[in-house]
């Protein structure tokens, strides 16, 4: 049986926790390590994009980041409850022309007993800025 520590019910603690362990494992930019923390059946809202089971969740990842060259990414607790966290974020990027990018966002995670995360519903804007601009 797979777990991924901390478990729900989440504390304070422990929802801080769990925000920063996926603010480092996405910075990593590792889809093989960062798909681990999904159920084999998780459900993704993504922008418009709907992805279904950790092997999309791996494809995805995959290509978002070979896409959004130097990622880097800030989590932020925002609340949290029994088995769920709600995070806003905010990363910076740049596309394979050069142009950088900022991106804000809130997510919604679910997790199962076993600390895997079920369901997360991001919605994402972008905004272009200026390596002048970057602060992440």
């Amino acid at each position: 049986m797979e777990q991924k520590p901390p478990m729900p019910p989440f504390t304070y603690e422990t929802a801080l926790q769990k925000v920063q362990m996926a603010e480092d494992a996405w910075n990593s930019r590792d889809p093989e390590k960062v798909c681990l923390a999904y159920t084999i059946d998780t459900e993704w809202r993504n922008r418009n994009e709907f992805i279904n089971g950790r092997e999309e969740v791996k494809a995805f990842l995959a290509t978002k980041w070979a896409n959004e060259l130097d990622y880097k990414l800030k989590k932020e607790l925002w609340t949290f409850a029994e088995n769920r966290i709600a995070v806003r974020f905010e990363y910076e990027w740049r596309n394979g022309a050069g142009q950088w990018h900022r991106s804000y966002g809130n997510e919604l995670w679910e997790f199962d007993e076993n600390g895997l995360m079920q369901k997360r519903y991001a919605s994402i804007n972008d905004l272009e800025i200026t390596e002048e601009d970057r602060y992440l």
